[in-house]
């Protein structure tokens, strides 16, 4: 993994903290929220305020996020919000801790002047030991407070201030008077600069979770579905219907069909579909060199595409579906038939334009793990797990790849490659995505309705 830090590819976009004031805080944060403290003199922290130094000091890497439920949070400064999240159970908590920074940046700014932001991130749920229980999220709130408790003693100042206001005689109530000015040393004038954080819940409908070898959780949708990246969970176990496993890529191209999630790449509009569809075949290249043992040191992308033209038999199926997508889409070559068979199929799609995109875009890269650039950009988890098992042929080819391609331009690769614009208007200008306008995104679904095939996609 040195070779990902070094080029920043991992634990990038972390915040520092080395000044002894802001580790003393962090201290006070870290003991209010668990009991322990941290010896060292410097370190790094992401969004939430975990540290990989601490965890390694602390022998426990899930110190701010106990059973993996309820992730506590640390915050130093309102910069974490472009930090990322590090050891994510849940694929919306980073989102959450991100909006929440955002709705009260002006009072986390300075509260976080004078002392550490302590929270949590709370739903009903504090231990994952079945499936089912993940049925029991529905909402998160976030509460957060000073290590001293500036909001909650800045809210019970506002009410002494209301009561010294409305009562009669208050002016006369020493006790009450006196209570008031101990809590206003701590708080500040509450009245000119209000010291209060928005109370915010979050609909938790659908998401990913690392629990139970990875699910991924849609009930907020017209056709419900529980999909497992281990092993099948049961039905009888939950209450929801349809519970698949990565293997059942018919049903779940099904599903994602059905609920309208994905579209084909070919149908972007403003996007240079051919070029994205050429870089998945070179990553597949790369992936079948590892496996014969082909050393791809300093390799280009024309390197990389002479490999394949010399050894083109011997390349997998997905690689040749790719090819036939990509000749039809330049050259008006033959129209290429992709079922959800096939293996390339996943790798044709990315999300449609709705609020669980990077959801759907996150389980497509699972489904299609050998386009690393996807990969990494929307399941950096898993990525990480696999790049450990790479040969460092690959490994080094990969790192100097994203290093080159990706990290130079991080928003614009992610608009290339999952951005979403008006729909194409189907004028016949552009006749092959006229045909897809009129076939739809969905293709020869394994068990879906027979009939003729006109497109990539089928009938």
């Amino acid at each position: 993994m040195k070779r990902l830090i070094e080029k920043g590819l991992m634990f990038g976009g972390l915040i520092e903290v080395s000044s002894p004031a802001l580790i003393e805080r962090y201290n006070r944060a870290l003991e209010h929220l668990t009991g322990k403290r941290t010896a060292l003199d410097d370190f790094h922290i992401d969004i939430s305020g975990y540290s990989p130094e601490v965890g390694d000091e602390l022998g426990d890497h899930l110190y701010l996020n106990h059973a993996g439920v309820n992730r506590q949070f640390i915050l130093l400064t309102t910069e974490q919000k472009r930090a990322p999240l590090l050891n994510a159970k849940f694929s919306t908590s980073r989102g959450i801790l991100r909006q929440f920074i955002d709705a009260n940046e002006a009072q986390l700014f300075a509260l976080t002047a004078r002392d550490a932001v302590a929270g949590e991130l709370v739903n009903s749920v504090y231990t994952m030991e079945r499936p089912a229980q993940l049925f029991d999220i529905h909402r998160v709130m976030v509460e957060a407070d000073t290590t001293r408790g500036t909001v909650r003693q800045a809210g019970k100042l506002a009410d002494l201030i209301d009561r010294f206001k409305t009562e009669k005689d208050a002016w006369f109530d020493d006790v009450l008077i006196a209570e008031m000015i101990g809590l206003a040393q701590e708080t500040g004038d509450v009245t000119r600069n209000p010291v209060q954080l928005e109370r915010m819940e979050f609909q938790q409908e659908n998401f990913w979770t690392a629990h139970f070898g990875g699910l991924y959780l849609f009930r907020g949708v017209t056709h419900p579905a529980l999909i497992s990246m281990g092993e099948r969970i049961d039905p009888e176990t939950i209450p929801i219907k349809v519970s698949l496993v990565a293997r059942d890529r018919s049903q779940i191209a099904r599903f994602l069909q059905a609920n309208d999630l994905v579209e084909p790449i070919v149908k972007a509009r403003g996007v240079d579909a051919a070029a994205i569809l050429r870089q998945k075949m070179d990553f597949i290249v790369v992936d079948a060199a590892q496996a014969a043992g082909v050393d791809l040191s300093g390799a280009t992308r024309a390197d990389i595409r002479a490999l394949a033209r010399r050894n083109a038999e011997r390349l997998p199926r997905e690689y040749h579906t790719l090819n036939a997508l990509v000749n039809w889409a330049e050259n008006r070559g033959k129209w290429p038939v992709i079922d959800s068979d096939d293996p390339a199929y996943f790798y044709t799609l990315r999300a449609s334009d709705h609020p669980d995109r990077d959801l759907v875009n996150q389980l497509l890269a699972e489904l299609a793990p050998k386009d690393v650039r996807q990969l990494f950009i929307c399941h950096k988890e898993l990525f990480y797990r696999l790049y450990a098992g790479w040969s460092e042929t690959k490994k080094s080819y990969v790192a100097d790849f994203l290093e080159r391609e990706y990290l130079v331009d991080k928003a614009g690769a992610r608009e290339a490659l999952f951005g979403h614009d008006a729909p194409l208007d189907d004028d016949g200008a552009v006749p092959q995505e006229g045909m897809i306008a009129r076939v739809g995104p969905w293709g020869a679904v394994r068990g879906a309705t027979a009939g003729k095939r006109s497109g990539p996609w089928g009938g």
